[in-house]
């Protein structure tokens, strides 16, 4: 892959914001959907050929749409407590 087109870990939405997503905050959830904006448009391009046969590049509004839902849906069902850093047992053995 090109390194031009790679994302660093600094362009990755914070846990924080993740998890107040998936507890349904809808400035989260649109800050999500707008780091994977790009990402659902690429893959909601299509080919349509005109009656001479050329092809004409067009994003599915449709399809687009859908996989923005298909995202809602993952990030509210989304559990963040399994991913949470266990901080419980490392405040025992200071104490």
């Amino acid at each position: 892959m090109n390194r031009k087109y790679q994302r660093s870990k600094d362009d990755l939405p914070s846990f924080a914001v993740i998890e107040a997503a998936s507890e349904g905050d809808v400035e989260a959830i649109n800050t999500v959907l707008k780091h994977y904006e790009g990402e659902i448009t690429s893959r909601s391009i299509r080919i349509m050929y005109d009656e001479c046969g050329n092809p004409h590049w067009f994003i599915d509004e449709t399809l687009r749409r859908r996989l923005e839902t298909k995202l809602i849906t993952r990030i509210l069902k989304f559990d963040p407590s399994p991913h949470q850093k266990n901080t419980s047992s490392a405040k025992a053995v200071v104490e």
